[in-house]
């Protein structure tokens, strides 16, 4: 896996939206009505390389197929994993979606009537029998075209996601949870493989390790401790044997745009994210719920050889963030961490099950977005010779030393130091001030 050796090295969470003609075909085949299959699987293939190019053309290093053949990052496993079973209709919420309904009523009533009109019909999904992946011709075909692309463009690194073993559905099957997801894991682990030996990185998508930490309302801190370690233990065993260097995960805290006042804190995630063997750690930060936490990492001590990959762009805002913003945070988490242990990403998925006109939406964010790579993530992670923060004047610099050089480390850290002090002082008590004890 890459590293930020002599620059800052730039990718993101793996989801773009994908062109309306695509979408149109997507459609028809999500509604079971007739379509042309070739036409369909072509669109594919041009779509991942227009996708590729476009991320290439931004400075995007570790790049990947935007998963444009995917309707969803997860329910695309109803295609490749037997034994499930699904109907048309309202899918379970996650837990921690009915906490914050619940205490925003009106608002979510509005927002999830966006989904009477989707690309895909909303389903429910059960599992009724044993699982087994069955999906090798359609990764195959997945591994082939992104392949190809990232090679049209000399990509200097090239990773696919793939969903953790999860519950996709109610388990009508299993005798446990445990069970259950000890059997995803098995049947998902033929797909880790096939993306390793193919030498690409894998990427986790396991949005529901903190859904599993998150309060619902009904659990207690020790029933749902439980659950987040049984589900990594099925994610571990599902993984064992693939070198961690080829393995990146990716957790966040759901799609929904909304209040997100019941957001678990980070910082009682990440001990259990670092739990998971893989090289690199992709998690939400552009998200205004959670921009504060990079402080988190001066007391969480990051295990030697692992990268951190901070989400400093997000998917819900129509704003381009500033350079200077994001400049700012990759110096942060460079100067707790180091450098050579931070990737910089972009987090969150660019939805996929919405109607055209809204994807059309999105597109033009996502490259807005990608856009303000080119200017920013990509050109100024590749400039040398000077501070990041100072002296861009929005033209292309060679490739020459570090983008942090050593003054502008310094300078980090002592901004750190200070913050951490002025810190401190806020939180003393009166009394110590006068010359009295602390209580």
């Amino acid at each position: 896996m890459l590293r930020s050796t002599e620059r800052i090295i730039t990718t993101h969470v793996g989801s773009l939206a994908r062109p309306h003609d695509l979408l149109d075909i997507m459609k028809e085949r999500e509604h079971g009505r007739p379509y042309d299959a070739e036409a369909f699987a072509a669109r594919v293939r041009s779509a991942v390389r227009d996708v590729v190019r476009e991320q290439a053309d931004a400075g995007i290093d570790v790049v990947t197929d935007g998963e444009m053949g995917k309707v969803s990052f997860f329910t695309y496993v109803v295609e490749r994993l037997s034994g499930y079973s699904t109907t048309e209709g309202t899918p379970v919420l996650p837990p921690s979606w009915k906490v914050e309904i619940d205490a925003f009523p009106d608002y979510y009533a509005d927002y999830l009537g966006k989904y009477k009109n989707t690309v895909a019909p909303l389903r429910a999904m059960a599992c009724t029998g044993p699982v087994s992946y069955v999906g090798f011709e359609a990764l195959q075909a997945d591994i082939e075209t992104l392949k190809a692309a990232a090679s049209e463009v000399g990509a200097l690194e090239t990773f696919m996601p793939s969903a953790s073993p999860s519950g996709f559905g109610i388990n009508e099957h299993y005798a446990s949870t445990l069970e259950y997801e000890m059997a995803v894991g098995e049947a998902l682990r033929q797909e880790y493989l096939a993306i390793v030996e193919a030498g690409l990185v894998l990427q986790i998508d396991d949005p529901w390790l903190i859904e599993l930490l998150s309060e619902d309302g009904a659990s207690t801190v020790a029933e749902r401790d439980r659950a987040a370690r049984e589900h990594i233990e099925a994610l571990n065993h599902a993984l064992r044997g693939i070198p961690e260097d080829r393995i990146r995960l990716h957790t966040c805290y759901g799609l929904n745009h909304g209040p997100r006042i019941h957001d678990l804190a980070f910082a009682d995630v990440a001990p259990y994210m670092l739990m998971v063997n893989a090289g690199a750690y992709s998690f939400e930060v552009a998200n205004p719920r959670h921009m504060h936490e990079w402080r988190i990492w001066e007391d969480i001590t990051l295990p030697d050889g692992k990268i951190l990959i901070p989400g400093l762009l997000g998917h819900a805002t129509n704003y381009v963030e500033h350079p200077e913003l994001i400049a700012d945070y990759i110096e942060r988490y460079a100067a707790i961490v180091g450098r050579g242990n931070v990737i910089a990403g972009r987090v969150r998925r660019t939805t996929r099950r919405c109607t055209p006109p809204s994807c059309g939406r999105s597109f033009a964010r996502s490259r807005r977005a990608l856009a303000w790579r080119r200017s920013d993530c990509g050109e100024r992670s590749r400039r040398g010779g000077g501070p990041l923060r100072h002296g861009w004047s929005g033209r292309p610099y060679a490739v020459r030393d570090a983008s942090l050089s050593r003054a502008c480390m310094r300078r980090t850290q002592a901004r750190l130091r200070l913050d951490r002090s002025l810190r401190s002082r806020c939180r003393r008590p009166v009394a110590a001030h006068a010359g009295g004890r602390d209580h």
